[in-house]
């Protein structure tokens, strides 16, 4: 027994090292790519927007069929595999001269997220007790938010020499998360038995409630995406300098290492998460739209703030619900599953948000983007209170 509880120590430990390698290398990489393709080269942003869509769709889409693989091979192999995918994604990123470079380069890199991306939630899952999940999760948000910011700097940085050395840092960064991987990484299996790819798929794909739920969070899931697409556009016009997208993960970081424990203490003891994911959508569709209103920098990173305590709020308890929802039979297909509403939303979200910008310009209404953003929001929180409230007690006994 203490073997095992000392085996479950080190793997969580394990994945901490590992979030914040993964999370650094994406975020040297992807919060730069509107400002290069977009403000600096001149790009049509629903261009961009394009194949930012492709990744996503590819690898939240797709992840059913990496967590089956998973539940039916184990963690290691699928993680290695999809980390040196992503490599190869951001290393053709780096020499994307037109757009079917970059939508190539985005496939490669959706690809290894979709191999590597389910096991690794499923482990969360296989190593820790359901009692703990809550502030697991809450402490991986932290270690998350400071890899993040730590990416965004060192990208701008590397920005100011070429692109090319954005896209090669992270491809290092991922060849040396593989190797990380390789080395340390024990081979666990994810799944309570082995069970086929297909069986694994026919559980997930039976259990309505799950996949209503997942579906719904798509709207929550088009907001989100606007971190990556809009914010770093439209702060960038604001203040003249690209090192406002360092400043917007700085403000995220401070924000995660200050409010996101007490938060989820906070809303652990006096709400259920279903409450908890209501409240935080409710506070970034405020925000987004304060945002519709905003001419000047600071304004716009209070907004940002308000907008970041949102997630704070939501995240944790969106990741406990559906953790409590998985089936140990198949739990890396769960995990994968649950990215079906990152896939979908966040596709919509870069398409429409990049859409959104280009006719903004074109027809001066810069509030336009936000506006309809807002109504996302909104349609999205009243049809998750329909869903959840009813039977949010019953669900938090689960956690």
């Amino acid at each position: 027994m203490a073997r095992m509880a000392q085996a479950r120590q080190l793997g969580r430990y394990f994945i901490f090292l590992d979030t914040a390698l993964v999370v650094f290398g994406f975020f040297i990489v992807f919060p730069l790519i509107s400002l290069h393709f977009v403000d600096q080269l001149g790009w049509a942003a629903a261009a961009v927007g394009l194949a930012l869509a492709v990744r996503q769709l590819l690898q939240q889409g797709l992840g059913l069929l990496g967590g089956s693989l998973a539940d039916r091979y184990g963690a290691r192999p699928l993680i290695v595999a999809g980390m040196l995918l992503r490599a190869a994604g951001f290393a053709a990123m780096a020499e994307a001269e037109n757009a079917s470079l970059l939508v190539f380069s985005c496939v490669l890199s959706g690809l290894g997220g979709t191999l590597f991306d389910p096991p690794r939630s499923a482990l969360v899952i296989k190593l820790t007790r359901p009692a703990e999940r809550g502030r697991f999760y809450t402490l991986l948000m932290m270690i998350e938010s400071a890899a993040g910011v730590a990416g965004a700097m060192i990208g701008s940085w590397l920005l100011h020499f070429d692109f090319w050395w954005v896209g090669m840092g992270g491809c290092a960064i991922f060849v040396l998360t593989a190797a990380a991987n390789l080395w340390l990484l024990p081979a666990y299996r994810v799944t309570a038995r082995r069970t086929s790819p297909l069986a694994s798929m026919r559980t997930v794909l039976a259990d309505r409630r799950y996949m209503r739920l997942v579906l719904t969070l798509s709207g929550y899931y088009a907001l989100g995406v606007q971190i990556m697409l809009l914010v770093p556009v439209v702060l960038k016009q604001l203040t003249g300098s690209n090192q406002a997208v360092g400043w917007m993960y700085a403000l995220e970081t401070v924000l995660s290492l200050s409010l996101l424990y007490p938060l989820a203490r906070l809303g652990e003891r006096h709400f259920t998460p279903a409450g908890r994911i209501l409240c935080g959508i409710g506070l970034m569709c405020l925000s987004l739209l304060l945002m519709s209103m905003v001419r000047q920098p600071l304004p716009a990173f209070v907004i940002l703030a308000l907008f970041y305590i949102g997630s704070l709020i939501t995240e944790p308890a969106r990741e406990t619900l559906l953790a409590s929802m998985a089936s140990n039979d198949a739990r890396a297909s769960y995990t994968g599953t649950s990215r079906l509403g990152l896939a979908l939303g966040g596709a919509a979200g870069y398409l429409g948000g990049g859409w959104l910008l280009d006719l903004s310009r074109a027809t001066s209404t810069p509030a336009l983007p936000w506006l309809v953003l807002t109504a996302v929001g909104i349609i999205t929180m009243l049809a998750l209170q329909r869903q959840l409230l009813p039977a949010a007690p019953r669900r938090l006994q689960t956690v």
